[in-house]
């Protein structure tokens, strides 16, 4: 089985133990690439680092709205600094993680907002695609959508939405991430909306290290566990774990221009 994670944060303290031995066995199984996302100013050289450490290894850089108190105005300035220089490296692959985040109630909404639009400009600008974070925010994240059309569209990661706010973001070109919260049996509306998914608009991601599949509940997330959640998506749909991974490793490919 020939598989991508499309969403990856490998760069995190949490695999400095272990991550050659990771992704050497991510890759025995299957994995062929990983994208590593940056989520603010201070980790994006550490990202670098990893992308240009090893070939499976591609780059994206983003302000995470989770971190909205970390960024700086002048950070935004940073990142259009680094995709400007990386412009036509093959490495760097989208701009991201970033988007909005209507969960966590103390994060400010207008300068969420503010800082969303600036970075899909972005992706906009360097014509690369934007891996969008989406918490209980998909009504205003697709009517900005609406306003930018991004000619790259992007992928919604860790889609858990339902299946007509799929329609609106495949409408929009968009792919939509899936991982481990789709194993889940308590994920009712989820595991309803996966197998009237069109496969073409669909890829995988593990969100390392976090969103562990049911099978390892509680444990650090991996790619090395990609293989399992392919194939427990795959019952949910009604497919086979073969056809599942060529189709969403197909996607990823023709989304990123690998």
């Amino acid at each position: 089985m020939r598989l991508i994670d499309t969403h990856t944060h490998l760069d995190f303290p949490d695999f400095d133990a272990d991550r050659p031995r990771l992704m050497a066995n991510a890759a025995a199984r299957g994995v062929e690439r990983m994208v590593v996302l940056g989520v603010y100013q201070a980790n994006f050289q550490r990202v670098w680092d990893l992308a240009c450490s090893d070939a499976r290894i591609h780059a994206a850089l983003g302000l995470h709205p989770i971190y909205l108190e970390k960024h700086r105005p002048e950070h935004l300035v940073h990142l259009r600094e680094w995709l400007e220089r990386l412009r036509g490296d093959p490495r760097l692959c989208a701009v991201g993680e970033f988007g909005l985040d209507y969960y966590v109630e103390t994060l400010d909404k207008q300068r969420q907002q503010a800082l969303f639009e600036a970075q899909l400009q972005m992706a906009c600008d360097f014509d690369l695609p934007a891996l969008l974070h989406v918490r209980r925010s998909h009504a205003q994240v697709i009517a900005t959508l609406k306003r930018y059309k991004p000619a790259r569209a992007g992928i919604i990661h860790a889609f858990a939405g339902s299946y007509e706010e799929a329609r609106e973001y495949i409408k929009l070109g968009f792919r939509l991430g899936l991982g481990g919260a789709g194993t889940w049996p308590q994920a009712l509306r989820l595991r309803k909306t996966l197998p009237r998914l069109p496969l073409e608009s669909i890829v995988l991601e593990t969100d390392s290290p976090d969103m562990a599949p049911v099978m390892f509940a509680g444990e650090r997330n991996s790619p090395e566990h990609l293989p399992e959640i392919a194939q427990a998506l795959a019952e949910v749909i009604g497919i086979e774990a073969e056809l599942l991974a060529e189709a969403t490793s197909k996607n990823a490919c023709e989304l990123f221009g690998w």
